[in-house]
């Protein structure tokens, strides 16, 4: 897996995402629940770049062999190297 670095807008939310969210009417656990969906499917649509298959044809397996490799990249070449910065 070759990733390019990625901005921390491509990986979370924008602030314009973070302040409609913000602006929803919305209960604090649904404007989280809200923010950590916009986000996966950002992630969603980069791992399905990276197969190059539609995010609705990734499979569970697909996800988690990206994970594995992700984690493993971070592991061996260091957070930097990695797509997720955690």
């Amino acid at each position: 897996m070759n990733t390019p670095p990625q901005s921390p807008s491509e990986q979370f939310l924008t602030l314009e995402e973070s302040a409609k969210v913000d602006a929803a009417l919305l209960s604090s656990p649904e404007k989280f629940l809200t923010r950590l969906t916009i986000s996966s499917l950002k992630l969603l649509k980069h791992i399905a770049d990276e197969y190059n298959v539609a995010v609705e044809d990734l499979t569970t397996q697909q996800v988690i062999d990206w994970f594995e490799e992700d984690g493993k990249i971070r592991r061996e070449q260091g957070i930097e190297a990695a797509y997720l910065k955690w």
